[in-house]
């Protein structure tokens, strides 16, 4: 059953008998890495190869060589093995340069297409504007044979770039601009990541995509909303090359987030930059920086799959996306301890130089977790915030005479606060209740409060990163989003962590109780904020 239009459409043509098997596409072009946005494409068409169980292929978009690297390519790759999804064939749009000017050629015989020596300038001013109507290249009138001559001459080299471009004769009165007589080869001197130098001219993407989508057999070419007035161009290129099978497009709304930058050329501002790191910058909303910063992809899917498919662009609420990844890391992230702003604690009844190794889950739901080894001494560390010297009302952490339990160990008092040059708190000394160890309680004092702490013999030091949204909120009007760059949008601390993050792999992901879900960052060797523990967002 269909549960989007996409899929009414395709279960149609499926009822009809216009397709016996569905193949879809991705079509990146590789300028940039890829972002959230062309996860939600990449989970729409290998979603619909899955329930189908047809076909989709991965086919590089590469006719812009001043534009794409082997890095970008590379990137792709890598990133859609992340996520987890197999596609059909590879392609590359330069695999088919040479049937692509061949396509050319009959549409300059049919009389569809002309050489034209206007200026990219003239061009866009003689196309004119959705009140006025187009005007008629002087060049237009040229014959099939000079045509063909000279299109000739721009394979081989004989002008200079942008001397002379080749145009689709079509409607310069149509209400679509697309249609105007459009550029379907320009002339551009420039080394390509596959072919080298052996071209000067390329195809444009309106003309390239769809016949390339017709060379592979695609019989649902998705794209999203922006190519709608596109499509009449597209089926034009399809109806008049000669092509033996006629692939149809289809368009959904792109994905919109807020807080969120949604294009590459602004994505390769930012790195180009220096603003961020590189692509993989955790603040960043590209697949490699949201895989550095610790999503996982079963987020992202689930993401993608909670939104929809819609014909009508809107923006999502970035806490959508933070509620998914949140989930699944509640369900699957491993416990432990870390404190981001230490307050020294003596245990002042614990006598001698001793610790002490307690046994804690590392996780409170999921038993074939196993265990973890802590340690405890008469002196720890706690989070400042866990101390309060004047309480609020209705407090349950420590404060003086007040008792709190620490997590996976004792139950202990505050007995005195010593209290620096600097007027501040400089440690606290405190009793524990020998018969309170968790799991072993038999005190029979009651405490409302539980929290995190370090020993501080084993403590290990870290260093923990924190982010903000890398654009301020949504609702800051500006001319440019170099105007809602968030210049605080990521902190480093010192900090201490539990012993056992002394063994933690890079990658891995943990709850640091009460804190928040962190990963072990290889690059900066650190551990990096993913996201909060809650979500304070209201809707």
């Amino acid at each position: 059953m269909a549960s989007n239009f996409i899929e009414e459409i395709i279960e149609k043509d499926i009822e009809i008998g216009r397709c016996s098997e569905i193949v879809t596409r991705f079509p990146p072009e590789p300028n940039g890495y890829l972002h959230i946005g062309h996860a939600k494409s990449l989970f729409i068409n290998f979603g619909i190869k899955e329930k189908y169980k047809g076909k989709c292929n991965l086919r590089f978009d590469d006719t812009n060589p001043t534009k794409e690297e082997v890095e970008y390519v590379e990137a792709i790759l890598e990133d859609i093995k992340w996520l987890g999804l197999e596609y059909d064939q590879l392609f590359y749009a330069s695999d088919y340069f040479e049937k692509l000017y061949k396509k050319a050629i009959i549409l300059i015989k049919k009389g569809l297409a002309y050489v034209c020596d206007l200026s990219p300038e003239e061009i866009k001013a003689g196309r004119g504007t959705l009140n006025e109507k187009g005007k008629n290249s002087p060049y237009r009138g040229r014959s099939i044979e000079e045509n063909l001559e000279l299109f000739a001459k721009m394979r081989e080299g004989a002008f200079a770039d942008g001397a002379k471009v080749l145009r689709a004769k079509i409607d310069m009165e149509s209400p679509n601009l697309n249609m105007r007589d459009p550029i379907i080869y320009r002339i551009l001197r420039a080394t390509h990541h596959r072919t080298g130098n052996e071209w000067c001219i390329y195809p444009m993407y309106d003309f390239t995509h769809p016949l390339s989508d017709a060379f592979e057999g695609i019989t649902h070419s998705i794209c999203t909303l922006e190519f709608e007035d596109h499509r009449p161009l597209y089926d034009w290129a399809i109806e008049n090359c000669e092509i033996d099978f006629a692939p149809i497009q289809r368009e959904f709304a792109r994905l919109n987030i807020t807080n969120t930058i949604m294009s590459k050329r602004y994505l390769k501002k930012l790195v180009d930059s220096g603003v961020v790191e590189g692509w993989d910058d955790p603040r960043m909303p590209t697949i490699s920086g949201l895989r550095r910063k610790g999503y996982t992809k079963e987020a992202l899917k689930d993401f993608c799959g909670r939104i929809g498919v819609s014909k009508a662009n809107s923006e999502v609420n970035i806490k959508n996306l933070e509620a998914c990844v949140r989930e699944d890391l509640n369900n699957n992230a491993l416990r432990v301890m870390a404190v981001k702003n230490p307050l020294l604690v003596e245990i002042i009844n614990y006598v001698g130089d001793k610790s002490e190794i307690l046994q804690v889950e590392n996780h409170p739901n999921r038993e074939e977790l196993g265990k973890r080894d802590i340690s405890f001494s008469n002196e720890i560390y706690i989070d400042r915030e866990d101390f309060a010297l004047v309480p609020p009302p209705k407090y349950h952490r420590l404060k003086p005479d007040g008792y709190v339990r620490l997590k996976g160990a004792y139950i202990i008092k505050c007995e005195e606060v010593v209290i620096g040059n600097d007027g501040e708190v400089e440690k606290i000394r405190c009793s524990y209740v020998e018969n309170s160890k968790s799991g072993q309680d038999q005190s029979g004092i009651k405490v409302k409060g539980v929290i995190q702490f370090v020993d501080k013999k084993t403590a290990l030091p870290i260093k923990m990163k924190n982010f903000q949204y890398l654009l301020k909120d949504a609702d800051f009007v500006g001319q440019d989003f170099a105007d809602r760059i968030n210049e605080n949008s990521v902190t480093v601390s010192d900090a201490f962590g539990e012993m056992s993050l002394a063994n933690s792999a890079f990658g891995e992901r943990y709850q640091f109780m009460r804190m928040g879900y962190y990963i072990h960052d290889e690059k900066s060797n650190s551990f990096g904020e993913i996201v909060t523990l809650k979500d304070s967002w209201k809707g």
